[in-house]
């Protein structure tokens, strides 16, 4: 793919979410937003549901998320239309996604696969086997996915937007041994691949575009959320994100939730991205395509947009959700 047919919008690196869909007009569709009640899910839930969608919020602990939502929940009933509901979903366990799947009845026009874990320290295993990161960030959103296929399809215009991360480009997908079984568990590796995972989810779901489907992975960009949770004060010193009194410093690539939310809205709802899919976007524009030696930051990597690799982690996701 060239640089010259890359889409392209007219927003800013740092426009919020709410300037991407000014003036769109989505009473009557509806969305699932998992990860919906905090960070740029919280965002990406607030902006779609002020447009007027109905907006499912799918999280593990929906007490949590409903004292988090406040007002969001409560205005929107008091108010007669029920825009924001809130339902359990854990994706590291694929009984809980069924679960949820077979719970939801009708159209669904817009699914944010927001939700995710990050840098976890040491080897978790769901009861799947699966090591977390890649269970929680790729299988149970590929699960989930799969699973509300047909009310995709039923939407007739449906989105599918993934969340992912330039992290992506530190990690292929390890296809000999994807679970950290052979070779030694480091947490940023695993990290990146179940970011890579998220990308090659995107290319993969071009088999659904015919079912009126579009698929496309996104990176937020750099925002402090309870996505950190995982990564000591030590490290994040080290990375540069906090000063030695536990400070967050100012980048100019830094973006609040609101702005990085932008991108997965944009791809949720915006008709400037109407059949567009495939795709990897950042700051509000899709991505280039650049080498593993390439030191410009940004893009998205040529691991993670390989045919062949997404038809192949297709595959492997498609038995892991069988068995």
């Amino acid at each position: 793919m060239s640089d010259a047919a890359l889409v392209t919008t007219p927003f800013h690196s740092h426009a919020t979410a709410s300037e991407v869909i000014a003036g769109v007009d989505l009473s009557g569709r509806r969305a699932v937003v998992t990860g919906g009640a905090s960070g740029i899910g919280l965002e990406t839930t607030r902006t779609l549901a002020a447009a007027g969608a109905e907006v499912t919020v799918a999280v593990r602990d929906p007490d949590a998320a409903y004292a988090a939502l406040g007002d969001l929940v409560s205005s929107s009933s008091s108010s007669g239309t029920d825009r924001i509901h809130v339902r359990a979903l854990d994706l590291a366990d694929l009984a809980s996604v069924k679960t949820f799947a077979e719970g939801w009845q009708g159209p669904l026009d817009i699914l944010v696969a927001n939700a995710g874990v990050m840098a976890i320290p040491t080897r978790q295993l769901t009861n799947q086997g699966w090591e977390m990161q890649l269970a929680v960030n790729y299988l149970g959103h590929f699960a989930l996915a799969h699973s509300l296929h047909d009310s995709l399809r039923a939407s007739g215009a449906a989105r599918l937007v993934i969340v992912s991360s330039g992290a992506h480009r530190s990690a292929a997908f390890d296809f000999e041994d994807p679970q950290f079984e052979q070779r030694p568990y480091d947490r940023w590796t695993a990290y990146g691949q179940s970011k890579t995972a998220d990308v090659l989810l995107a290319v993969g779901a071009r088999r659904w575009a015919d079912d009126g489907i579009a698929a496309n992975a996104v990176n937020p960009g750099w925002i402090m959320t309870n996505l950190q949770r995982h990564v000591d004060a030590a490290t994040m010193r080290a990375m540069g994100a906090i000063d030695e009194n536990g400070e967050i410093i100012p980048q100019p690539y830094s973006k609040t939730p609101e702005q990085g939310a932008a991108t997965s809205v944009l791809l949720a709802a915006s008709p400037l991205v109407n059949d567009v899919t495939g795709r990897y976007f950042e700051d509000n524009q899709e991505a280039p395509v650049v080498g593993d030696d390439d030191e410009r930051p940004g893009g998205v990597a040529v691991h993670a947009m390989d045919a062949l690799a997404a038809d192949r982690l297709w595959d492997y996701g498609s038995a892991a959700i069988r068995d």
